[in-house]
């Protein structure tokens, strides 16, 4: 069985180029990119375990995968995948963020799905080496975009009975990506679904629960709304997480507060904007939100992550009410800094990032 990684035919590798490659290289129209767009770029890198060992990994052009058609991942489901950016900043230096995160979220990950772990040098190589191999793809300072790496892993061992694979594939795909929604979003309280239920998987970084949001998202989306928040499965009382990002409020007392709750996933982004919010001078409680009785102490909320950053929600809507959020100057000022971090217009005070080039 072949399988397209990304959008069946709608991505395409370009040969690599045997001329040095450069940063923005590729010459796309930087400035235009969303998060998603189909583009083509040099290659990927795949690592594969197998006996108790990791190999030492290869670069590939061709965007496809060839996997026995038995492959756990598609009859049991062992698949966690992670999500960065690497940045050309402004002293010419090309960087990734908080990657060590990043690692150390997979890893936890692995080990509930009953996956094996890699060493974090193994791990930061595969995504210092895919960068390298596509520095034409890497958008150039100034111009707001960034270069995405999905790091994944998947069972790739043949087997028809229950049980973890005998085979995985660890891979890193990049892409060149822009603003994930661009602007403030309307979200709504989804009733009849729940993304992830408690002691489940809801606190990893796992395929399941982005499939679990598919039916809501497109539900919600004809009725305009780009972002579902999901309540706890066990009440539908406790504020969990949007779609793709973990949930974040400013309240009008001037404290950064977002869930505590062991069905969403710990993002690398949010504890991020913790730090900062300290540095701000603002109180951080990681806590449980009760949706009906404390929305309206809601000053400004926020979906955080690494494909949104922070997308500003203007407002959220529960059956018949709607609750409108008419700030965002703190999270904008968190965004604006972040970035600033990221780019490198600004010091790095809290060693998030990593030279690549």
């Amino acid at each position: 069985l072949v399988l397209s990684l990304v959008g069946f035919q709608f991505w395409r590798v370009r040969p690599m180029s045997k001329k040095e490659q450069t940063v923005g290289g590729a010459g796309l129209d930087w400035g235009k990119l969303v998060f998603g767009t189909r583009v083509d770029t040099h290659c990927y890198i795949k690592h594969v375990w197998k006996d108790g060992a990791w190999d030492e990994g290869e670069m590939v052009e061709e965007p496809y995968v060839k996997m026995h058609v038995l492959a756990n991942v598609f009859h049991y489901g062992q698949a966690i995948f992670e999500g960065q950016k690497v940045f050309h900043c402004k002293d010419g230096k090309v960087r990734i963020f908080n990657d060590k995160m990043n690692h150390i979220r997979m890893s936890r990950g692995a080990e509930r799905m009953g996956m094996p772990t890699m060493s974090l040098e193994m791990f930061q190589s595969a995504l210092t080496r895919v960068t390298l191999a596509n520095l034409d793809f890497v958008p150039p300072y100034g111009s707001g975009a960034s270069l995405y790496l999905r790091p994944f892993m998947v069972g790739s061992g043949p087997q028809l009975g229950l049980g973890a694979s005998s085979e995985y594939t660890f891979m890193v795909v990049v892409a060149p990506v822009g603003p994930y929604y661009g602007s403030a979003v309307p979200a709504i309280v989804v009733e009849d679904y729940d993304r992830a239920a408690p002691n489940g998987v809801g606190q990893v970084k796992c395929a399941g629960n982005y499939a679990a949001d598919i039916v809501p998202a497109s539900r919600a989306k004809k009725q305009g709304f780009p972002v579902c928040l999901y309540l706890d499965a066990k009440e539908h009382r406790y504020v969990e997480e949007f779609s793709t990002s973990n949930f974040v409020a400013i309240t009008k007392s001037g404290v950064y507060l977002t869930p505590d709750s062991v069905s969403v996933l710990d993002s690398v982004t949010n504890a991020s904007l913790e730090k900062l919010a300290v540095d701000m001078g603002l109180k951080v409680e990681r806590r449980k939100i009760d949706f009906d009785t404390e929305v309206d102490s809601f000053q400004e909320v926020g979906a955080v992550g690494t494909g949104v950053v922070i997308t500003v929600i203007e407002s959220i809507t529960r059956g018949s009410k709607v609750y409108k959020f008419e700030q965002s100057e703190v999270l904008q000022k968190m965004y604006n800094k972040l970035r600033a971090i990221q780019t490198g217009d600004e010091a790095d005070p809290h060693g998030w990032m990593r030279d690549i080039a």
